[in-house]
């Protein structure tokens, strides 16, 4: 039998049996198919999709996408996003409310924390948290509390105090109301902790001084030097116990506290030195000549801003002032704003590319927002939402869950899906069986 045409060009000198024969009419079979694909989707004509690939697409368009630094989420946005939290937080002392709050929060920094040294402060925020709630429920016990109580859990030994230290006691009875009263008020310091923990852990503290603005750069320097000496005072206590542990030294107890510690503290002032040097060889604190009118009317506009924006957020944090709070928060956000853009001009600094808010950093700052708001317009709008809001402990009730603030709770957790996913996370969830560089090494052949 001879070879085909095709063959010989080829140099194959074979003649294709039938299962050669099927397999090229098969492909050829594809290829007509994908070109009639191709021609019918430049000719506007309607292309078949299947159910699967339709679901896939659908999810490729919801999937956050992967950070970059283009795309990354504003460190204000985060900070806004907190605080909304932390404001939520102080409107209530519903336990159940409380825990949600910490449980939106804790996701959130789940989900979208880097491998940045700063990402790693929120546990010891939580530890802080815990040891403040512990704290305050000792103060309860040993003191006593103001909140009158029928049921008695223990009795204390009572130390007799002098005439002038009348309404302070140590020991004495410890009523179940007492100590509930003191672990609904813990805990909502606990939460409001946790809040500004998941906002360090989120939010680049490099990137939020660069977006300040040039009235506030030399105070800015001051506060992100302040919020980064924790995150970074936490990882030199890690790094000096592991070099203990594998030393085989103490790392716990006194001894192991004394001797880490002293290392803590040089590098530290190390750390110090050698950031006041950059800093100053970058010329860190040049200012421009301004005439002496305009900068008084920058400090009178900052300072009187200033006040307005504290006495609007207490009047917001507090039942009380819930009538002046929000139009004295306005007034003091427009009076601050305009001397912080009069007091840029004494500024000789220019931002290499800046950090641009986009939708999604709007989307983020807004689910916090959105907390605050219906937990503030739940509470106000009828008194028995304050029952809600607030459980009574005399009687002793046990709380119960409202469902519109929950509800209002649960859009914190917006970030955790539209925030761009960072590249740990989004490796480790596509490739479950590489997050060890162990499984990954090849074989020599």
């Amino acid at each position: 039998m001879t070879a085909s045409n095709d063959d010989r060009e080829h140099g194959t000198g074979h003649t294709p049996g039938p299962t050669s024969t099927a397999s090229v009419s098969a492909s050829d079979a594809a290829a007509t198919t994908a070109v009639g694909r191709r021609s019918a989707g430049r000719n506007g004509w309607a292309q078949p999709t299947t159910p699967g690939a339709l679901s896939k697409r659908v999810q490729r368009r919801l999937t956050a996408p992967q950070a970059t630094r283009t795309n990354a989420i504003h460190p204000g946005a985060w900070w806004l996003w907190a605080l909304g939290l932390g404001t939520a937080a102080s409107r209530t002392t519903n336990p159940l409310l409380l825990a949600l709050l910490i449980g939106v929060a804790g996701y959130v920094v789940a989900a979208r924390r880097t491998e940045a040294p700063w990402a790693h402060s929120y546990a010891a925020f939580v530890k802080l948290a815990l040891a403040v709630l512990l704290i305050r429920l000792a103060f309860a016990v040993i003191l006593g509390s103001p909140i009158p109580g029928t049921h008695t859990l223990l009795t204390l030994p009572e130390l007799p105090l002098p005439a002038w230290a009348e309404g302070i006691r140590i020991g004495g009875r410890v009523t179940a109301e007492g100590l509930t009263f003191a672990l609904y008020d813990g805990l909502k310091l606990a939460t409001l902790l946790i809040c500004v923990g998941a906002a360090n852990a989120l939010a680049n503290p490099a990137r939020l001084l660069k977006s300040l603005p040039g009235a506030l750069y030399e105070a800015g320097v001051a506060v992100v030097v302040a919020l980064t000496f924790a995150p970074n005072l936490i990882a030199d206590v890690q790094r000096l116990r592991a070099a203990r542990r594998l030393r085989g030294r103490p790392d716990k107890g006194l001894r192991g506290l004394l001797q880490v510690g002293l290392p803590v503290l040089e590098g530290a002032l190390e750390r110090s030195v050698a950031l006041a040097a950059a800093m100053d060889a970058r010329g860190y604190g040049r200012t421009a000549d301004v005439p002496p009118t305009v900068r008084r009317t920058t400090t009178a506009l900052t300072l009187g801003g200033l006040v307005g924006v504290c006495a609007g957020t207490y009047g917001l944090l507090t039942a009380e002032g819930g009538s002046y709070g929000l139009p004295v928060l306005l007034a003091g956000l427009a009076a601050a704003l305009a001397g912080l853009w009069l007091g840029g001009r004494r500024s000789l600094r220019t931002r290499y590319r800046p950090d641009a808010w986009g939708v999604r950093a709007w989307l983020v700052a807004a689910s916090g927002a959105a907390v605050a708001t219906l937990l503030i317009l739940y509470a106000s709008h009828a008194p028995s939402n304050s029952a809600a809001l607030h459980p009574g402990v005399v009687p002793l009730t046990a709380p119960t869950l409202p469902l519109w603030p929950a509800a209002a709770i649960l859009l914190g957790l917006l970030p955790a899906f539209i925030a761009p996913t960072p590249e740990h996370t989004r490796s480790k969830s596509a490739h479950p069986e590489h997050t060890h560089p162990k499984n990954t090494r090849k074989e020599p052949s």
